[in-house]
């Protein structure tokens, strides 16, 4: 048998969340909305004192880097960049 723990998170404006079994806890849409937390937000869990902060990482700069190091390597079209520049200016 589970132990069931119920622990409760008590928000600025008095909103009262629940973290089920599983741990997870849903976090109200107004403060999903104003912290820009969107399906697939890698979220980071800060221990400072007595509380947990909830911080959005942000991966800007890696994601751009990990698109770039997918697509290199894949052009299979022989042109110098002088070539490709004379193209999209005509």
């Amino acid at each position: 048998m589970i132990d069931v723990i119920h622990v409760r998170v008590i928000l600025p404006r008095g909103q009262i969340m629940r973290i089920t079994s599983k741990g997870q806890v849903t976090i109200p849409a107004d403060i999903r909305e104003k912290m820009g937390f969107l399906p697939n937000t890698e979220v980071e869990f800060k221990l400072r004192g007595n509380g947990v902060y909830l911080e959005k990482v942000n991966h800007k700069s890696r994601r751009g880097k990990a698109i770039i190091a997918r697509m290199r390597g894949s052009c299979t079209v022989k042109m110098t960049t002088d070539e490709i520049m004379r193209l999209t200016r005509e």
